[in-house]
């Protein structure tokens, strides 16, 4: 089975409609008896390189148009710190302390994408990063260094973790991408180390942080792409760990990195077979250990993203449809990684291969080209276009998502359908770049009476590697964060049936009763 057909059985749509040129036609069913997924309320939240907590003023209560943001996205999201850079993080407890001795293969080769200097985190920064947590409701996914760590070192730092953060700990990870280790352009293990290897050296630290921590908690395994790592830590780490290991993490970057010929805007927007690849192999031992996945790291186009079309139009699309794709797969969570281009660059070896002129840097300097939110404490925070996408998605977040029926006819658009309450929730993704669409929704038989009416939002643009003029409702976020919708459309049902326009290059959400 492709991941088109698997989409059409799993609540995706492809949406056309009569009297446009470039158009096509297509139906919407729903079928509210099979749940395939209850989104959590705290579905949506970031990933950061570990590193920038360098920088005690920026995860910090003051920083207000930074908690603006987060507090707008979601009450309830998830923050996860890790990255390259947190192979190359460390403690300082003390203002003597002494950083570990870098003692990786990598180190001076030009080939390396590792950090090249390691990177001191101050119990001060831990204190800040509580008070800023409090200050938005969100919760913290903390990552260890395994990379250039060891036992000691992160027993010491996940018990200052532990008693600063407190219940804004969600739980520790222990490494970020081990399954890259062993690769030339990473070199924090030797060739022929693996999976065995891993979980030896991983569990050595997990002991010493449950000595230090006795009520510590765990996620993993943190890996860059592969699934078998992911399987394989489910089913032979939770037995060791029980109760203590919470949740199954992975990356996912659709494209990279940003200077290939291969990263393009209709690479990007196309079916990706690799996530029904990964999340069938997944997600049935997750299920059968009792342990939620959360897709902790990724985005658009690894390497800090492309410019015009990670920070576009086209990347709030991708965004949007794949963090829906993901949560009917399954999912209970999306971090997308950002943050500012030092702190990405210097995460990958001081290179930051997206930005190609100058231009481009400026715009890196605020934030990386996929970073959901660009700025810094002395200028402000801003949204991005996938920001608005995340926003759009919240409205699915603490919903029943169902199964529907649809028919394509090819078109390269997706849709999802979410009991919220006695309401609905129907997410639409037009990724095509040629055809207007026309959805044709029948409603549940038992809701005919109820749900006579919808309220529209579009998330819409000039065009799809437009970097400017995106907003959702008709609305940017403004200064301060604010935002509320402003362009509302309302659709009436004939006979239990609602039509919706749905344009090329955009989206929408349906707000039932």
């Amino acid at each position: 089975m492709d991941r088109r057909s698997w989409l059409c059985g799993a609540g995706a749509l492809a949406l056309t409609g009569p009297g446009w040129a470039g158009s096509a036609e297509a139906r919407l069913e729903v079928l509210p008896g099979e749940t395939l997924n209850q989104v959590p309320p705290d579905y949506n939240g970031f990933s950061i390189e570990t590193s920038t907590l360098e920088n005690p003023r920026i995860y910090h209560p003051d920083n207000r148009s930074l908690v603006a943001l987060f507090k707008r996205l979601t009450p309830s999201g998830v923050l996860r710190l890790g990255g390259n850079s947190s192979e190359f993080c460390w403690f300082k407890a003390r203002p003597d302390a002494t950083p570990p001795q870098i003692r990786t293969a990598g180190q001076g080769r030009a080939d390396n994408w590792m950090p090249q200097r390691f990177h001191a985190i101050t119990p001060q920064a831990i204190d800040h990063l509580r008070a800023f947590l409090d200050a938005t409701g969100w919760s913290c996914i903390y990552g260890l260094n395994f990379g250039t760590g060891s036992p000691e070192r992160d027993a010491e730092e996940a018990a200052y973790v532990a008693r600063a953060l407190g219940p804004r700990l969600r739980y520790f990870q222990i490494g970020n991408e081990p399954d890259f280790y062993r690769s030339d352009n990473n070199l924090l293990r030797p060739p022929g180390w693996d999976f065995a290897d891993y979980l030896q050296e991983w569990m050595g630290i997990a002991r010493a942080v449950i000595a230090a921590v006795p009520t510590a908690r765990f996620g993993g395994p943190d890996v860059g792409s592969s699934a078998d790592w992911v399987v394989r830590f489910g089913e032979q780490a939770a037995p060791l760990l029980g109760a203590r290991l919470v949740e199954l993490s992975g990356h996912y970057y659709a494209e990279g990195p940003p200077d290939s010929p291969d990263a393009t805007i209709a690479n990007l927007l196309a079916p990706d077979p690799r996530i029904a690849e990964r999340m069938d192999a997944i997600m049935p031992v997750a299920r059968a250990r009792g342990l939620g996945f959360r897709m902790a790291e990724g985005n658009s186009c690894f390497r800090g993203g492309k410019a015009g079309m990670s920070n576009a139009l086209a990347g709030a699309l991708w965004g949007m449809d794949y963090m829906l794709d993901m949560a009917a797969r399954g999912c209970q969570g999306i971090n997308f990684h950002g943050g500012g281009g030092s702190e990405i660059a210097s995460a990958l070896g001081d290179k930051l291969p997206g930005a190609f002129n100058e231009r481009d840097r400026e715009i890196a300097r605020l934030g990386t080209f996929y970073s959901p939110v660009a700025g810094n404490p002395e200028r402000g925070y801003t949204a991005r276009p996938l920001f608005l996408a995340m926003l759009a998605v919240q409205q699915l977040a603490g919903t029943r998502l169902v199964r529907s029926h649809f028919d394509t006819q090819g078109a390269n658009a997706t849709a999802y359908v979410a009991q919220a309450g006695r309401g609905w929730r129907v997410a639409l993704v037009n990724k095509d770049a040629e055809r207007d669409l026309t959805v044709q929704l029948q409603l549940p038989a038992a809701g005919h009476k109820q749900l006579r009416q919808a309220e529209v939002w579009r998330l819409t643009g000039p065009a799809l590697d437009a970097t400017e003029g995106i907003t959702l409702a008709g609305s940017a976020v403004g200064p301060g964060a604010q935002w509320q919708p402003r362009e509302v459309s309302r659709l009436k049902a004939s006979h239990g049936v609602l039509s919706l326009p749905l344009p090329r290059a955009s989206a929408a959400v349906l707000r039932l009763g």
